[in-house]
Order: structure tokens, then C-alpha cells, then sequence
């Protein structure tokens, strides 16, 4: 048992250690995050917003002045003059915008400007000086309007030397180490032709992605890093520029440079990213979110329309498919970019703001090594299907907890790593379990597959965790079976003939064997040797092998019948079996071994079963086996037999028959005449009544057993083997019920 323990505990460890190594690669490839990793949790992100997205709130005061396909059709190709940009500005402060926000660029003058055309050498002498006087520049007419109203321009990152290095219109304070230093930085912006960059009263960024962004838009800095210090995004710099806000604070870490924590602009705090990009936090697209351009150029002074646009951030983008400013969000739409802008105004009002810190990414792993250590655990205890079990409800829980972060806080818990390293770890293991499995299955059948049953085998094979390999101790029943009459046997035939004869003959014995649970030890010459409770434990295994001995006499008398005995001298077997402990295990040297046992039982067995010819008997078993049986088989005392190796003589039982004829009327009448003759034989009786009282039970004998004749009729010569000084309180049978009593 020490052994099982031992041993199983050590697989156990082995296998968690094979855990435990996958837990820490696990977490190591976390924190390296290489790409798969950081899709997949993108990815479960954008799943998170399709199954809640944020619900819209056409009372926020956010709209989307959408240069569409009509307007564009009622006013001209893009870009219009800027004349007409002037007008429009003008209608959307009249009707009380709070900010003014474009999501486009002005790099260059405007080209249909009257005194840019006046400047162009080709056209000097054809346009007069009194056309120059009566016509002005559009762009000083448009940057007039941008003066008197709340109005953010928007510039572009470029990676060129042709862009230029541009200014923030905001003040930037920042709190913590220099968190300004970790912004995603851009080179250069796209310039603002003058006057313009001079009038607004807002610069922003309008990209929706870092340089080089592809796919789809998930985060968006809120302030963008450069030479000339940050620089906020369209949709924070709108915000400040309608609050009225004279600056941005920015919050960092006061422990480490460069690690933006969040930005708030007047009474609003925005978490950030390291790198001071905000989660979008998106709703599905609304047609009510849009108000078209032509409506404010066409209809300034519509009630309706003033309602929609007074106290309201408006930003100035295009829905035309031929402007591509589309972009794929986190819900799988595509929308302008100027949506994404509102969209992010949006959630700042409503306070939906998404989140995702260095705690949250800790807890992550966390998560990762508790399922990778369930997981583990369970599948080293209880195996394969109980880890899943096991392991799904705690995928369950990291999945819930997950959503509730996300639903109820607003905290993006990724659940993919801890579920996908849970999955790998139990594919892993599982798949580990199994080659262990399939190399602990193919040693037991290289080892047992001639010596047990089938069905045992297979047995052993479903619980090969219960076999031991090695030596341990433990009670085993033991049997020694000799062929009687082998010499004459083998000078009667060839010795080809000879061996087919003996396989057959060990084929039909060893069938019996195993048929009672036995495994066969070895075959010795002309002998046979097995034994019972290893390596599989058998409850009754002291009975088990008394009924494979029974068998093994039916399968002789059989196999003397068979055609193969036809003109030979018949076999007979003289059988022993013996119950005590033994040593059973892999024994021998390190390059052959068996499996077998070695212990005194091993002696007792074959002593007793060479005492066969002495008591002139076929089937002998010791006094271990007759306490263990009790009245499950049919024994009859034999007397005490001297054993090779033992200083006292030890009792042996004749075995007639198993517990249908022991509980026979026939089988009762003649242990009672048995126990008579003992009787006479310990109270040193005449021989004339012990030769008498053996007749007796020999004729009782001839109709049960016909092998007991020869042993009755050479019992009045073994009376030494009775006496009753031989006695020491050693158990025989009663004449009164049969039941077996000690003897004084």
C-alpha cells in the first residue's frame, strides 16, 4: 500500500510540475503579448460592445453638420469656397452652436479666391485692377467668421518635413512625471493656411488612429504628442472650446515618466491608456446624430433647426463616398470619421467611459493561473472529463466576472487569455494524460497480457493508476501445480510432440486460472506456478484459487479423453496452494525482471503441493486457506506434513469440492465419519477400528470424490500425522454440526 501511495503520489507530482510549467510559459507569453494575443483580446472587445453597445441619447448636445450627397449636389463639388464655408459658420453661430468643429483640413488657400487668382502671373493682364479692388480674399473672410465664433480647426499627423509643427490653442497642465513624454507622438501637422490658424479659437487633431492605424478604430488619443508639445483631438479639443475650458490637465504617474493615467477637461476626467488614447465606448450609428449641410445653408432661420444646433457642439464632417473619411468601428459599421469624434464628446457627457489599467491586466493573469491550476489539479485527481467539468464552470466565472466588469463598470477584463491558456493547458495536459496513459497501458500489456485474463487485463489497463510496479507487500494466495507421470510421459514420445502436448495441456489449465482471476507467475518444466490478489486486488482470492484447482482437475480429465491422450498414459496433477504474505512486484536485474512474487507463502505452496504423493491426494491447501474459506469449500484435515525449510510440521486439507458439496447431505455424512476417524487415530485406536472407520469414509467417499479412496485407504499408515502431541490447538471438525472447533 506504502508503494501505491508513494507511486501515485509521484505521478501526481510529475504531472503537476508538467502543470505548473505550462501555467508559468502561459504567463510568460502574456507578458511578452506577442499579436495573436493582443488581437484576440481586441477582438473580445469589440464582441463585448456588439452584445451591450451604448444606448444613444438624442438629448445630448452633440450633432454631426454632414456635408452629404445633397449637399454637395445643391452646392457644388468639395471643396466649396470658402465664402460658403463663411455663410456657414455664420448660420450655425447665429443659431447659437456652442462650438464649431471641423473634421478637414485647410493646408492650402483657398483656390477659388479672387486674389489668389490675381496673383497667378498668367492671369495679371487679363483680370484688371478694378476687378482686384472689387473682389476680397475668401480666406480673410472666412477667417473672420471663424474669429467670431467658437471655432475648432483640424489638422492631420504627417510623417513628412512638408508638414509643419503646430501649436495647441489649449493650455497644458500636467500632474505626475512628465506624462506628456509617453503621448503617441506625431513629427509634423498638416499645416493651417493662414489667416485661419490665427482666427480659431481650437486646433485639433482629427485622426482617429495613430499613423499607420489600420482596421478597425477602437481607441483614439486624446492628446497627441509632438515638438512643439501635446496637442488634443478633435472631439476633446470641441469639448474644451465649448466649455470654455482654458486648458487640459493631465494626470500621470508620479512614479514612472511618461505614463498618462487620464485627462480632464473642466469638470470631466477621461481615463486614458499609458499613451493617452481613450476606449470608444460605441453605440450603433443613428441617422438622428446627422443634420445635413444644405439644411443650415438652405433654411438658417428654421425654428426646428435652431433647436437642433443652440448650446450644441456641431462638428463639421462628410458622410460622400467620394470624400473616404469612413471608418470600421468595434459594433462592424462603417461611419465618417467626424462620428467617431461625437461618439467620443458622447460618452464623456454621459460618464461611459471605458477603462483598462495595470490592475486590470494583473487580475487577468491572475485568472489565467487559478483556471491553470484547477485545471490541473482536478485533471491529476479525477482526470480528463472532471477538469472539464470543472474547468468550464471556472471559464464560466472568469466570463461573468468579465461581463460584469464591463457592463456594470465600464472595466474591459479580457477573458480570452485566461480561457484560451486554460484551453491549451488542458489540451496539453489532456494530451499528455493520454501518452502517459497509453505508455502505462502498453507496459501492463507487455507485462501481464499472457499471464492474467482478458477481462482483467483490460481492468488493469482502465485503472493502471492503481498498479505498482515494484515490490510491496500484501497477502497473496499461491498455487504450485505439478504433472504427475511426466518421465514415462516424455519417453513415450518425440520431443516435438512433447512440447505441443504440454502447450495444450497449459493452455487448458491456465484457461482455468485465469477464468478465476489468477495470474500465471511462470511455467517450471512440467509445473505451473500462479497466484491471486496482485496485481489486481481479488476479495476472495483464497476461495478463487481452491475453485481454479477444481477446474484445472475437471480440464485434465477432459484433456486425458482428447484425441491428443488417444494410446498414451494418462496425466495427473498434484496441486498445492497456500494463503500469506508475499513480496510482489517487478523482480530481478536491471535489464530482465518479472513479475512475480517471493515471500515463505511461495515455499509453503510448493512444499504442499510435493506433499501430494505423501497423502496421496491431487489438491492440497494449507491452514491459511482452510480459516479463510471457512465453510465456502468442501476440506477435509489431512494431518500435519513436514515441509522443507519449516521446524514444525504444518497442517494441510484435503480440497474435495466447493460450497454447493459442502453444504451436501452426502459431504456432511462423510466429514462426520472423517472426524471419527481422527478421533480414533489422536485416541491411538486399534488398527483394526482405524482401518474399519477408513473403509467407512472410503465408500462414503466413492460417490462424491473417487480420488479420496486412495487417501483413505493410505491413512491407517499416516497415523504418525494425526497424533495428538502433533495438536496445538489446531482446528478440526465436529461430529455434532460439522462446524470446525478447536481440538485440545
Amino acid at each position: 500500500m506504502a508503494g501505491k501511495i508513494k507511486a501515485r503520489i509521484g505521478r501526481r507530482l510529475g504531472f503537476r510540475l508538467a502543470g505548473l510549467a505550462l501555467i508559468v510559459l502561459g504567463c510568460f507569453i502574456r507578458i511578452l503579448d506577442p499579436y495573436p494575443v493582443r488581437m484576440s483580446r481586441l477582438i473580445y472587445f469589440d464582441v463585448l460592445q456588439r452584445i451591450s453597445p451604448r444606448e444613444y441619447n438624442p438629448e445630448l448636445p452633440v450633432k454631426v453638420l454632414d456635408i452629404d450627397e445633397q449637399s454637395l449636389a445643391n452646392w457644388g463639388q468639395w471643396p466649396w469656397p470658402r465664402t460658403l464655408l463663411a455663410q456657414m459658420v455664420q448660420n450655425l453661430g447665429e443659431n447659437g452652436a456652442a462650438a464649431i468643429a471641423f473634421d478637414m483640413l485647410f493646408a492650402e488657400p483657398d483656390r477659388y479666391s479672387p486674389a489668389r487668382l490675381l496673383n497667378d502671373p498668367a492671369l495679371a493682364g487679363v483680370l484688371t485692377v478694378e476687378r482686384h479692388a472689387q473682389k476680397a480674399d475668401y480666406d480673410v473672410m472666412f477667417g473672420l467668421e471663424v474669429a467670431r465664433w467658437p471655432v475648432v480647426l483640424g489638422t492631420a499627423a504627417r510623417t513628412s518635413q512638408e508638414g509643419s509643427q503646430i501649436s495647441s490653442k489649449a493650455g497644458i497642465v500636467e500632474i505626475g512625471e512628465n506624462p506628456t513624454a509617453g503621448l503617441v507622438s506625431v513629427p509634423y501637422w498638416t499645416p493651417i493656411a493662414p489667416p485661419l490658424d490665427r482666427s480659431a479659437a481650437g486646433i485639433g487633431g482629427v485622426n482617429v488612429s495613430p499613423i499607420g492605424g489600420m482596421g478597425v478604430v477602437r481607441r483614439v488619443p486624446a492628446l497627441w504628442g509632438g515638438p512643439d508639445g501635446a496637442l488634443p483631438g478633435l472631439g476633446i479639443e470641441a469639448l474644451r472650446v465649448a466649455l470654455d475650458a482654458p486648458y487640459i490637465l493631465v494626470e500621470g504617474s508620479s512614479k514612472e515618466e511618461g505614463i498618462v493615467l487620464a485627462v480632464e477637461i473642466g469638470d470631466f476626467r477621461l481615463p486614458t491608456t499609458e499613451d493617452g488614447e481613450v476606449w470608444v465606448r460605441y453605440r450603433k450609428d443613428q441617422p438622428d446624430l446627422y443634420l445635413s449641410a444644405d439644411a443650415i445653408m438652405q433654411n438658417p432661420d428654421d425654428p426646428a433647426l435652431r433647436s437642433e444646433i443652440e448650446g450644441h457642439i456641431i462638428l463639421v464632417g462628410t458622410s460622400a463616398a467620394g470624400l473616404f473619411d469612413m471608418h470600421q468601428t468595434a459594433l462592424g459599421e462603417s461611419v465618417p470619421g467626424v462620428s467617431i469624434h461625437a461618439q467620443i464628446i458622447e460618452q464623456i457627457l454621459v460618464g461611459d467611459l471605458l477603462s483598462r489599467s495595470d490592475v486590470t491586466a494583473a487580475l487577468e493573469l491572475v485568472a489565467f493561473v487559478i483556471l491553470g491550476i484547477v485545471v490541473t489539479v482536478v485533471m491529476s485527481n479525477f482526470g480528463a472529463v472532471a477538469s472539464f467539468v470543472t474547468g468550464g464552470v471556472a471559464a464560466m466565472v472568469v466570463i461573468l466576472i468579465s461581463w460584469l466588469s464591463f457592463q456594470n463598470q465600464s472595466v474591459l477584463f479580457d477573458a480570452t487569455f485566461p480561457l484560451a491558456g486554460g484551453m491549451a493547458n488542458f489540451g496539453l495536459l489532456a494530451g499528455y494524460l493520454f501518452i502517459s496513459t497509453e505508455r502505462e497501458k502498453r507496459v501492463i500489456r507487455q507485462t501481464f497480457s499472457h499471464y492474467v485474463a482478458p477481462e482483467i487485463l483490460d481492468e488493469m489497463e482502465a485503472n493502471g493508476h492503481q498498479l505498482q510496479l515494484g515490490g510491496e507487500t500484501q497477502e497473496i494466495t499461491v498455487m504450485f501445480s505439478d504433472i504427475r507421470g511426466f518421465t514415462p510421459l516424455s519417453e513415450s514420445v518425440s520431443a516435438t510432440d512433447l512440447v505441443a502436448l504440454l502447450n495444450a495441456l497449459f493452455s487448458e489449465i491456465g484457461d482455468q486460472i485465469l477464468v478465476e482471476r489468477g495470474t500465471i507467475d511462470k511455467f517450471i518444466g512440467d509445473a505451473v506456478m500462479a497466484f491471486w490478489n496482485a496485481p489486481l486486488p481479488v476479495d476472495d482470492h483464497p476461495c478463487r484459487a481452491a475453485l481454479a484447482a477444481l477446474k484445472m482437475r475437471v480440464a485434465l480429465e477432459n484433456f486425458n479423453s482428447s484425441s491428443i491422450m488417444r494410446d498414451r498414459p494418462p496425466i495427473a496433477l498434484a496441486t498445492g496452494c497456500a494463503t500469506g504474505a508475499a513480496c510482489v512486484g517487478n523482480i530481478g536485474s536491471r535489464r530482465r525482471f518479472n513479475y512475480t512474487v517471493i515471500g515463505d507463502v511461495v515455499n509453503v505452496a510448493a512444499r504442499i503441493e510435493q506433499n501430494c504423493r505423501h497423502v496421496d491426494y491431487d489438491i492440497l491447501v494449507s491452514h491459511s486457506i482452510q480459516q479463510a474459506t471457512n465453510s465456502d469449500l468442501a476440506l477435509l484435515e489431512a494431518g500435519f506434513v513436514d515441509l522443507k525449510g519449516k521446524s514444525e510440521p504444518e497442517p494441510v486439507y484435503v480440497l474435495v469440492g466447493d460450497r454447493q458439496l459442502a453444504g451436501s447431505a452426502e459431504f456432511k455424512a462423510l466429514e462426520a465419519a472423517h472426524f471419527r476417524l481422527l478421533e480414533a487415530v489422536r485416541s491411538r485406536a486399534s488398527q483394526f477400528d482405524v482401518a474399519n472407520l477408513s473403509k467407512e469414509c472410503a465408500a462414503l467417499a466413492a460417490t462424491i470424490e473417487p480420488g479420496l479412496t486412495s487417501f483413505y485407504g493410505t491413512l491407517p499408515g499416516r497415523t504418525a500425522d494425526f497424533r495428538s502431541e502433533m495438536v496445538h490447538a489446531q482446528p478440526v471438525f465436529s461430529h455434532h454440526n460439522g462446524l470446525r472447533e478447536s481440538a485440545t
